[in-house]
């Protein structure tokens, strides 16, 4: 199974660019792979860029995870830090998604200077 990148996953959401769509979705018709650093990075980019609120990135990551034609490496840890966010979402979906891989690691605590992160079980404060 191919791979894509982050701005792949930028086309399959935002559609802006008819071109650029086209062949995402040509390209991931066979099926594609999405590291999660593409996915962390998509949602930077989605807030950044298209300013997209936190119900947005969580409805985007939603699809991504439901996609018929993509398979997101552990997927369960992105499921996990996607509720994470959906009940935080001031947290923003990369810091949940970082606790959750931590987690699974089995490397927690995670430390952190951010107080609303380390409110989370798992996280620490420094």
């Amino acid at each position: 199974m191919r791979a894509v990148d982050t701005n792949v996953l930028v086309r399959l959401v935002t559609r802006d660019d008819v071109r650029q769509t086209a062949a995402a979705e040509a390209f991931v018709a066979a099926g594609a792979w999405v590291p999660m650093l593409a996915l962390a990075e998509a949602s930077w980019v989605l807030t950044a860029v298209y300013g997209l609120k936190a119900s947005g990135i969580a409805t985007a990551v939603d699809m991504m995870l439901n996609h018929k034609d993509l398979t997101l490496q552990d997927p369960e840890v992105i499921a996990s830090a996607l509720l994470r966010f959906k009940k935080r979402p001031a947290l923003g979906f990369s810091d949940c998604l970082m606790l959750e891989i931590a987690r699974k690691a089995g490397h927690l605590p995670l430390g952190t200077f951010d107080r609303g992160l380390a409110a989370l079980e798992g996280a620490v404060r420094i």
